[in-house]
């Protein structure tokens, strides 16, 4: 077990492959709200370490010799402070039982800096948030197709959605998936995640909307690198909707 010291927020990484390791850690050290990175190279280091230290949050690959990372995690559910956990590994396949254990983020290797940051901005708002009074809400799964095999992807990872037909095609900053459920249903569903309709092919996360620009019948509204259409019926609910947020954001 190794640990580098520095201020702000505690992690421990658990990986039995010194590669994975070392460059999880570099990628962490990338971030200055990162503070001490503690490395175990087993699920049983890891415990003894979080039995002697605490750590606000713990990045653990699941397949490890001995203790797996859900053993892990299950070890870590009798903890009097638990910390946040995180699961990194290669396969796609078990992000469902992953949030089982309430997990903030499911991260697949190789890990990149990008999603990583958001990774730890999910892991700052939850310590913000405080403890939690109740059960710890699970997020919202969406199964998707990619390459022939089924995969779970979180909601709040989609950015918008687009229509195809009697499918959507859900974009995240990473990929796009192509669901077989039309965009109404989803407008419907999701209305209550902060999703709204702006152009009978658009669906978008209000959360994500960084700029709306124009007016009725020639509005474009902007999320990441993005510009979408915004139809002449759709932009007053849009602008009321996003002036809503900014006032709850002030209060």
């Amino acid at each position: 077990m190794t640990t580098e010291t520095r201020t702000g927020i505690s992690v421990l990484i658990a990986d039995d492959e010194p590669p994975a390791l070392d460059e999880l850690a570099y990628l962490l050290g990338q971030d200055p709200r990162v503070g001490e990175i503690h490395r175990a190279s087993s699920g049983a280091e890891a415990v003894r370490l979080l039995s002697e230290r605490t750590v606000d949050a713990a990045f653990l690959d699941i397949h490890m010799p001995g203790l797996s990372g859900f053993d892990l995690a299950r070890a870590l559910g009798r903890f009097e402070h638990r910390p946040a956990l995180v699961f990194v590994t290669a396969d796609e396949d078990q992000a469902l039982e992953a949030f089982e254990f309430a997990a903030v983020d499911y991260l697949l290797k190789p890990v990149r800096l990008e999603r990583l940051q958001r990774t730890l901005d999910r892991v700052i708002d939850g310590m913000r948030a405080g403890p939690a009074t109740g059960p710890v809400p699970r997020p919202q799964l969406v199964a998707v197709s990619l390459g022939g095999t089924t995969r779970m992807i979180r909601r709040d990872d989609v950015r918008y959605v687009q229509a195809q037909g009697d499918y959507a095609r859900l974009h995240t900053d990473e990929s796009s998936y192509l669901v077989r459920i039309p965009l109404s249903d989803l407008e419907r569903q999701w209305a209550d995640a902060g999703f709204l309709r702006v152009h009978r092919s658009y669906l978008v996360q209000l959360d994500h909307v960084t700029r709306l620009r124009g007016g009725p019948g020639h509005a474009t509204v902007t999320i990441g690198q993005v510009e979408l259409p915004v139809s002449r019926r759709l932009h007053p609910a849009l602008r009321e909707a996003l002036d809503a947020r900014r006032l709850r954001a002030r209060g």
